[in-house]
């Protein structure tokens, strides 16, 4: 696969309250994922307010990334599951792609990541959560520099759409 300036990916993982869905932008800080990345850290808006991923307090994730809440903090469990438990599964995926090579070298210190990520206001689990976000992470990593889906997964599933929330019936 050539290389581009932006890479786009999803991943969902788990069932329930306490599943994760995250969409992804990876790519060079000077193409659409950098200009994504500083856009949308310098325009908050209510209810949503754009951070950045880290590993440990001063100590960002590499490549930096940038976390984008979906859904508005409600309680202080779901506040506790978004900042918390979800940002640190997205923080492991985003180290273990770069230390096991599925991000390019030249991305640690030159690529930026944007994540928009679905934490349920209803969750109730924070280890389930951290878990889920982790799992739908690494996918839409591996996803997004892989060009996943391919073409034949389209076919296979274009008379059977559905997700979590709706079942299409033709």
């Amino acid at each position: 696969m050539q290389p581009l300036d932006l890479y786009i990916g999803e991943g969902f993982e788990g069932p329930g309250v306490n599943a994760a869905h995250i969409n992804i932008l990876i790519g060079p800080r000077n193409g659409p994922a950098g200009q994504a990345f500083a856009s949308s850290l310098a325009s908050p808006s209510q209810g949503h307010c754009p951070f950045m991923v880290i590993a440990q307090p001063n100590i960002p994730v590499k490549p930096m990334t940038l976390y984008v809440n979906k859904a508005a903090i409600v309680s202080e469990l779901h506040g506790q599951a978004t900042w918390g438990a979800s940002q640190a599964g997205i923080a492991k995926a985003v180290l273990e792609a770069l230390l096991d090579g599925t991000l390019p070298a030249e991305a640690e210190n030159q690529w930026a990541i944007v994540t928009a990520n679905w934490v349920n206001p209803d969750c109730d689990d924070l280890d389930a959560v951290y878990q889920n976000n982790y799992r739908a992470c690494r996918t839409a990593i591996r996803a997004a520099l892989t060009g996943k889906p391919e073409r034949a997964q389209l076919a296979d599933v274009v008379n059977q759409i559905s997700n979590p929330f709706y079942t299409s019936k033709a």
